[in-house]
């Protein structure tokens, strides 16, 4: 920042120290040393907060949905009637991106964020008192899917071109760590009380919680304050002349398409085609963990919570250690993956529950760290006026396997047993691990990829 900006603008954050980059960098500093990033950002930590619990709601509810149809709505062909809920839960975020890209560059993001959130809620209450008034069909069930869907559709890439708003340049990376951390935290907490909420309370006890946790979020996120664009980068000292075409500020950028951002990025769509590969066998495992859990291991709800919290535990520890794996982002990504290879097919040799657990919490790790790597890596190859899209587009692609998955592994759950799906999950992953290493061996990575990599480098040098 080289200007101070309006008082009522400033960040709490901000007004703690000088502005220029020698201030940035002795701030970031002496911040690191006093305490973390979430507990000296108010603005953070509420924005945060409200996803840990938008995330947990939607995870919580996908879980409990799950296990539901599986133990107790349908009789014939379970594991289709599971895929089939859980394409309705990942359809928005891919159906919808040009959509979430308009909003999210049009209309200012705190406000994006708190109607996402209050419509969630709402949709929760009204699946709720449907349910407590009994005879719900699994039809409505599946719309309360798809509107929850939608809400998080628009949540989650809006905060995600939210963080240069709330923090500043050089706590970039941590907190991309701490929002990514949210998903696991997530998978944590909805694991857990998921499918023991629908054992006990039913599908009426479950969509309370779930209003509960978004209707919160909503409350969170409308107490924080954003940063203009203006504030968050650099505030002119004079106003500019619009007519004068020798002053950038008159300029007006004119906002690109989906296509033509990623066109530009060739570096970055190679890595997205990777992973949106890799996403068509690991998000099975969603669909996998209730027929696994009912055919192979014949447990119940706590045996679902073991394995579903098993998994976000193991994403949330790679998440906050993902940045510490050595070697470039693509070279760790393809060790990664093919450990998450290994890690998903061994279920399908060894039935043992503990031993099963264990697989997925280091699967989840696999994939917590691969996260925080790349998308860190994103936030700064990618051009801030293009984030909008990028982040929808980001999340359109790598989901446009999700609805396939859980379609083709659910149906496929009514003929093959679980054991045979999760070789299947392990032995997917390999070529897709496999493209991710020789990308990194024939392209060489931008300058940025390096600064995101190296603890020394780039802005965030330190701040790990």
């Amino acid at each position: 920042m080289t200007a101070a900006p309006a008082p009522e603008a400033v960040d709490e954050t901000e007004a703690e120290a000088g502005t220029g980059a020698a201030g940035s960098e002795a701030r970031a500093a002496a911040d690191g040393r006093r305490a973390p990033l979430i507990l000296r950002n108010r603005a953070f930590a509420a924005v945060w907060l409200g996803q840990v619990l938008t995330q947990a709601a939607v995870r919580m509810f996908q879980v409990g949905v799950s296990w539901w149809i599986v133990a107790y709505a349908v009789r014939e062909a379970p594991g289709l009637a599971s895929g089939l809920f859980m394409a309705a839960c990942t359809l928005p975020a891919v159906a919808l991106a040009p959509v979430v890209a308009g909003a999210v560059a049009r209309f200012a993001h705190r406000s994006v964020l708190r109607t996402a959130a209050g419509l969630a809620g709402a949709a929760s209450c009204v699946l709720a008192l449907w349910a407590y008034g009994g005879g719900l069909p699994v039809a409505a069930v599946y719309a309360a899917a798809l509107a929850l869907a939608t809400c998080q559709a628009f949540f989650d890439p809006c905060l995600t071109t939210s963080v240069p708003e709330l923090v500043d340049d050089a706590d970039i990376e941590t907190a991309t760590g701490f929002e990514l951390s949210t998903q696991s935290l997530a998978g944590l907490g909805g694991a857990l009380l998921g499918a023991l909420t629908v054992d006990r309370a039913g599908v009426a006890g479950l969509a309370v919680g779930c209003a509960a946790a978004y209707l919160g979020a909503a409350v969170l996120v409308a107490s924080a304050r954003f940063r203009t664009a203006a504030t968050s980068t650099t505030t002119p000292s004079a106003p500019s002349d619009p007519s004068d075409p020798s002053d950038p500020s008159a300029a007006v950028p004119q906002r690109r398409t989906l296509r033509r951002i990623l066109g530009e990025l060739p570096y970055v769509r190679r890595i997205l085609i990777c992973f949106t590969a890799a996403n068509l066998f690991t998000t099975a495992v969603f669909v996998v963990i209730p027929l696994y859990t009912r055919s192979v291991l014949q447990g119940g709800g706590g045996t679902v919570a073991l394995l579903e919290a098993s998994l976000g535990a193991g994403a949330l520890v790679g998440a906050f250690t993902g940045t510490r794996v050595p070697g470039r982002p693509t070279v760790a990504g393809a060790y990664c993956l093919g450990l998450m290879a290994l890690a998903l097919a061994l279920p399908g040799l060894v039935t043992h529950r503990l031993a099963v657990a264990g697989c997925l919490a280091v699967a989840g790790w696999c994939a917590g760290a691969v996260s925080v790597r790349f998308v860190a890596l994103f936030q700064r190859l990618v051009p801030t006026a293009d984030k909008p899209g990028f982040f929808a587009v980001m999340q359109a692609v790598l989901g446009a396997s999700l609805p396939v998955a859980s379609l083709l592994f659910g149906s496929a759950g009514d003929f093959l047993s679980p054991q045979t799906l999760c070789l299947v999950q392990g032995l997917g992953l390999v070529p897709a691990a496999c493209a991710l290493a020789l990308l990194g061996s024939r392209t060489p990575e931008p300058p940025a990829a390096d600064a995101a990599a190296d603890p020394g480098a780039g802005p965030v040098g330190g701040q790990r």
